[in-house]
């Protein structure tokens, strides 16, 4: 099915991917290959892949050390007929951390302040699922199939701002609580509450109450510290204007 002309799947598919923070999992069972199912919590790479830590007790975690093949499934949470909301199936193999360990924990944690009490377990580690694919539904004449440059962030040219992301995000949280809530509030239509930054890449920032989560996208992209900086003063400022 074609997309109607003013839908755009692939910044859907980004949105769902940024602020979802549990979705299923499914993997193959480890010998006989069938299909297995779990619920996960989950975080975003800068790019929009998804982060996963999991413990090795697990069986989802066997299967996938025997096989990393997955699929996920993300939805909107939306009320009433879930069906009616919009979701992803992505595909794609979940590879272990390796040299992005720090990286993947930090904006796991974000996500998940409350795993800090078990992230330092042995049996604990993290992954990350690189997608080949997904499926969107998003309702009559919405069904689209994306390729992974359609649905995740270009980091490209962008390793400086990725250099001064940690130090944005501590800043915001720090000394700009009250930006945030801006943001969130009269940006993005959500209600007042405890709002913090989780993370920032070239196309957005990600923030998170409790566990709601939304996504801020920016008008342009951004590829440095600087460059973030002015951004999140013009949509401070943006913001203000908006206040009655």
């Amino acid at each position: 099915m074609q997309p109607i002309p003013d839908f755009d799947p692939g910044k859907l598919a980004k949105s769902l991917l940024r602020r979802s923070r549990q979705g299923a999992l499914a993997t193959l069972m480890a010998g006989s290959g069938d299909p297995y199912c779990s619920l996960v919590n989950l975080a975003s790479h800068p790019d929009g892949s998804p982060i996963l830590l999991i413990s090795g007790l697990a069986v989802h975690t066997r299967n996938i050390l025997a096989d990393s093949r997955v699929s996920l499934m993300l939805d909107e949470r939306a009320a009433g007929d879930p069906l009616e909301g919009a979701r992803i199936m992505l595909s794609g193999r979940a590879e272990p951390a390796g040299a992005e360990k720090d990286l993947l924990q930090r904006r796991y944690l974000n996500a998940h302040p409350s795993a800090e009490g078990f992230v330092s377990f042995k049996d604990f580690s993290f992954f990350r699922i690189r997608p080949t694919g997904t499926h969107l539904v998003a309702g009559f004449g919405r069904i689209v199939d994306l390729k992974p440059e359609q649905f995740l962030t270009d980091l490209g040219g962008a390793e400086d701002l990725l250099a001064a992301e940690e130090g944005a995000v501590e800043h915001m949280n720090a000394d700009h609580r009250e930006a945030m809530n801006l943001y969130a509030t009269r940006l993005l239509g959500a209600a007042g509450g405890d709002w913090r930054c989780t993370g920032c890449d070239p196309e957005g920032l990600d923030m998170q109450d409790g566990q709601t989560a939304l996504r801020l996208d920016f008008p342009e992209r951004v590829t440095d510290g600087t460059a973030l900086r002015k951004m999140l003063v013009r949509l401070a400022g943006q913001a203000r204007s908006k206040i009655d």
